[in-house]
């Protein structure tokens, strides 16, 4: 039996479809259409899906869209009224684009999908709500029977925050928490103060914090946010725009903090960096007490989380270093785009009732490494990249491969790596990523500015082999996909100066304080993701191969993209990435190219070309 799960129209549209309880296909629209988070219908997503198992929609048991819209306009129309006469004006704005497209969401919906099957059973579309397709793909894909459930984001229909449990197939949501308080949306108000776009800047907030210290952290706690100690919490509204609207935050925020917010191009000052981590320190606060509170009230000792908030993989090492549960588990997809997923596996278990994990469902990996996207054939990489004028050679012993490809990332190369299945989610987990040896005290800012085009005070994250991570980090648990924070274990760290002990703000990137400074962050921690030879063979044999030759099993590792661009999808993408930044090498399937052997006129100029935000 195939379900069919949808999921945006607002931002990153994405579908993704269960076959037989299994996930078959989940990929992101913009990965097709090049449009960063893109928002549209997810056409193109829908057809790879339906591709992959040589399905139509008239073939789907349900199509599950990820959230009711009813219920959303209803929030709009009660805010803007609350809001009064300040949100008139929005309302006015607001109301028309409704009314036309959201209100009436269903009929766009299955206008589209008759579009792509004039034969589909318009009883086969279903709706379920935002936050209970957040704790599907939590719950569902988990290696869990039953499990506490923590969902957090901006806000869905009226839900910010939401308590549920699994068990045994079932999700029951117990507690929830609604708009206008939200941690998403306070974080995204942050952030919007530091000068960075709504749905994009949180993860550069979370990365600044370490620059900063938290000397705001109790002027927030006593005036933006009451927080209980079960986790529950309210904002104080006077300080935002009531509607949470583009501009998040007013002249009060701005007085409290003693400078309005910061224009996008100006200089990242002290001020602003504490900033940052005040509002990571309160994020902290807040979701510790969440979890504290829900391991104190339910017997569970295992916790799934899900919902954009989710992607804070500094919080989730806190909660997983807090100790209040046994294992945590996060889905790799945890905004929106996910909530396609989950749609679809609340349709397979929730309305359509088969069985939970029926007979011959694995659990060790139920994501199967969140490899779900597209991939292409030796053959067909050779043809693209034939058409693109790439000169490349194909090494078809995959041992030599390897080896090649490990010796050029220990000669300091940077080396666009593109193989298999793409990912689904935000991160390259080893499948269209760039990779660099971390042991490279120059190779962060090479990453950022020569290949990434983002500002150099963005962290790298980087990719170990899971039977090594413990000696090199203080992780003890699997992190399969770049969703947990460690410290670097204390042995691989170096003994920093008094000079570089006092080094303050951005100018602490001038000291290296680990063996691996590529990936190490000022703080001493590493965003880590732990590979497995069950679910990406070809990966952990790279990574075991750079490993026999200098002795270190992990690399850098970045995603084959530029910054503002979606992740490469197919080979064309990768190889337009690899002649307009300053990568090295390119591997895609078997076929390695060199940068100094294409010819000049293939050269693009990539730094201008996708919007930084």
């Amino acid at each position: 039996m195939h379900v069919l799960g949808i999921s945006g129209l607002c931002h990153d549209s994405a579908a993704a479809l269960i076959e037989d309880g299994r996930v078959a296909a989940a990929v992101q629209e913009e990965r097709f259409t090049r449009v960063k988070r893109d928002a549209r219908f997810p056409s193109a997503a829908i057809r790879y899906c339906l591709d992959t198992v040589s399905a139509r929609l008239r073939d789907m048991e349900f199509v599950v869209f990820y959230e009711k819209p009813f219920l959303k306009f209803e929030r709009l129309v009660e805010t803007s009224l609350a809001c009064a006469p300040r949100g008139y004006a929005s309302y006015l704005k607001s109301v028309p684009v409704w009314l036309k497209e959201k209100l009436f969401q269903r009929r766009l919906l299955i206008k589209e999908l008759h579009r792509i099957d004039p034969d589909f059973d318009d009883a086969k579309l279903l709706f379920s709500e935002h936050h209970y397709s957040h704790a599907a793909s939590a719950y569902y894909p988990s290696p869990f029977e039953s499990a506490a459930i923590l969902t957090i984001d901006g806000v869905g229909e009226w839900c910010t925050t939401t308590v549920a449990l699994g068990n045994a197939g079932r999700i029951e949501i117990v507690k929830e928490i609604n708009f206008p308080h939200s941690l998403g949306l306070l974080y995204s108000a942050f952030s919007s103060y530091l000068g960075f776009r709504r749905n994009s800047g949180e993860q550069k907030l979370m990365e600044l914090a370490s620059y900063g210290e938290p000397r705001f952290h109790d002027l927030i706690r006593d005036n933006l946010i009451d927080l209980k100690v079960d986790g529950s919490f309210r904002l104080d509204m006077t300080y935002f725009d009531c509607s949470f609207g583009a501009i998040m935050t007013n002249e009060k925020f701005d007085r409290l903090f003693g400078l309005p917010a910061r224009e996008e191009n100006c200089p990242l000052n002290q001020h602003y960096l504490d900033i940052a981590a005040s509002a990571q320190a309160v994020l902290v606060d807040a979701v510790l007490a969440l979890t504290r509170g829900i391991a104190a009230d339910y017997a569970h000792k295992d916790l799934c989380l899900a919902g954009g908030v989710a992607l804070n993989s500094v919080a989730n090492g806190k909660i997983l270093r807090d100790g209040r549960f046994e294992r945590i588990w996060i889905q790799p997809a945890a905004g929106v785009a996910g909530a396609a997923l989950g749609a679809a596996l609340a349709g397979y278990y929730a309305f359509s009732g088969h069985p939970f994990r029926g007979e011959g469902i694995r659990v060790e990996d139920f994501m199967e490494g969140a490899l779900l996207g597209p991939s292409f054939s030796q053959k067909e990489i050779e043809q693209r990249l034939a058409a693109e004028g790439a000169c490349f050679y194909a090494i078809d012993d995959e041992a030599m491969l390897l080896e090649q490809t490990a010796l050029a990332l220990a000669d300091r190369r940077t080396v666009g790596w593109f193989q298999g299945r793409m990912e689904f989610g935000p991160h390259a987990l080893g499948n269209r990523s760039v990779l660099a040896d971390p042991r490279s005290a120059d190779m962060q800012n090479v990453l950022n500015l020569k290949i990434k085009c983002r500002e150099n005070f963005r962290p790298v994250a980087l990719a170990v082999l899971v039977e090594d991570v413990s000696d090199w980090f203080d992780l003890h648990q699997s992190s399969p996909y770049m969703l947990l924070v460690a410290k670097v274990a204390h042995h691989r760290r170096r003994t920093l100066s008094p000079t570089e002990r006092g080094l303050t703000g951005l100018d602490k990137l001038k000291a290296l304080r680990s063996e691996i400074p590529a990936v190490t962050h000022v703080d001493c921690s590493a965003s880590v993701q732990t590979v497995h030879r069950q679910t990406n063979p070809r990966f952990h044999g790279l990574l075991s191969a750079f490993k026999r030759r200098t002795g270190c099993p992990l690399l850098a590792n970045t995603s084959l993209n530029v910054h503002g661009e979606p992740i490469a999808n197919t080979p064309e993408d990768a190889f337009r990435c690899f002649m307009g930044t300053e990568m090295d090498m390119l591997v895609i399937g078997n076929c390695v190219l060199h940068k100094e052997r294409q010819h000049p006129s293939l050269v693009l100029d990539y730094h201008n070309k996708f919007h930084p935000g």
